[in-house]
């Protein structure tokens, strides 16, 4: 079982020397209010070492129980698990466990992204999963914080956690696909692209001597509903206004950080006598100067998987198809009935 690293832990497998450090939270009773085992007693606690040293001998490994240690002090403040369910090896579920004094520290979040990051990227596992007591809000919140999505709140599936009178507990489950995982790797990739807005910017003709833009409207962020600055065109020709193009600027927006990832930057309508003759991919080039202005190197642009047209507009302009992701729930394009987008990347 290899070992592992996060900025400031070690995972390592567990000896019977971790034997005072483990027993001292496994027979605590606050810090296994929630667990289906404990608080421990010295037995208890030998035989799960025991258990733990065994499982890590195992080849392949399918129980992986690492020791959390902390770098800067070599004290152990904790266990995680990354046990695979099923002989396809594909699914997993994960846990963690931290010491009271320890609590409140960021230590469970890196256990439970390293425990993500070692399944989905070493492991090469399809999906992974976390379970808890519904009572349990720091587990459940930690889950979400990982990007985790609820899966279900199933009633009475639980033994009762130890503060409780009920005969069962109600109980929570998580996942994450290993397409969520790498859909959030991209999103922080892009979301640290370079960026610069400090107002809008005085446009300058935008034109390629057939068609030109128009600026109609230059709309400041709106934390509230979770828009970006924009930017909004008329795509003209001649005296005819043949459509709308709009730039929405910088990454990132909305709670999770993700909104211009699924939306994108680039917005284009061409009305529909005018449709055929390259005039969507012209007016997105002649905002290459408004884009550049704002130092950003990449833009994203979003479509329906469906929608052919736009998607030959995306390759019209040399913008790599990164892939078709299936939309949160939470999505204005969801809502409207879509349930999945392609994601274009623009390099300009």
């Amino acid at each position: 079982m290899k070992t592992l690293e996060t900025d400031r832990l070690i995972l390592r497998k567990f000896s019977q020397d971790d034997f005072a450090a483990v027993h001292s939270y496994a027979s605590d009773p606050d810090n296994v209010t929630y667990m289906f085992w404990g608080p421990n007693s010295e037995a208890d606690t030998r035989t799960y070492l025991d258990t733990a040293i065994k499982l890590a001998e195992e080849t392949p490994c399918r129980n992986y129980q690492y020791a959390v240690v902390i770098k800067e002090t070599g004290e152990l403040i904790g266990g995680c698990t990354i046990s695979t369910m099923d002989k396809g090896l594909d699914t997993a579920e994960i846990g963690w466990l931290v010491r009271c004094k320890h609590w409140n520290q960021g230590y469970g979040y890196e256990m439970g992204k390293r425990m993500l990051e070692f399944g989905f990227d070493e492991l090469n596992l399809h999906r992974i999963i976390a379970r808890c007591d519904a009572e349990n809000v720091g587990s459940y919140r930690l889950m979400e914080k990982l990007g985790m999505r609820r899966e279900g709140l199933h009633f009475d599936i639980r033994p009762p956690h130890k503060k409780s009178d009920r005969t069962f507990s109600d109980g929570l489950s998580y996942a994450m696909l290993k397409f969520e995982w790498k859909v959030a790797k991209e999103i922080a990739y892009y979301n640290a692209l370079p960026f610069e807005f400090t107002g809008f910017i005085d446009i300058p003709e935008l034109t390629n001597g057939e068609i030109y833009l128009v600026c109609t409207a230059k709309k400041p962020a709106n934390p509230e509903k979770n828009w970006a600055p924009c930017y909004y065109f008329a795509v003209c020709k001649g005296n005819e206004k043949i459509g709308d193009v709009n730039i929405r600027m910088g990454y990132g927006g909305g709670p999770k950080n993700d909104n211009l990832y699924y939306g994108g930057q680039i917005g284009y309508a061409i009305d529909e006598a005018y449709r055929g003759n390259n005039y969507a991919a012209e007016a997105c080039k002649l905002l290459l100067h408004v884009i550049k202005s704002h130092k950003m190197t990449k833009v994203l642009i979003t479509n329906n998987y469906t929608n052919t047209a736009s998607r030959r507009v995306c390759e019209k302009l040399g913008a790599r198809l990164v892939r078709l992701v299936r939309l949160p729930e939470w999505s204005d394009l969801y809502q409207g009935g879509q349930r999945f987008v392609n994601i274009f990347e623009w390099n300009v």
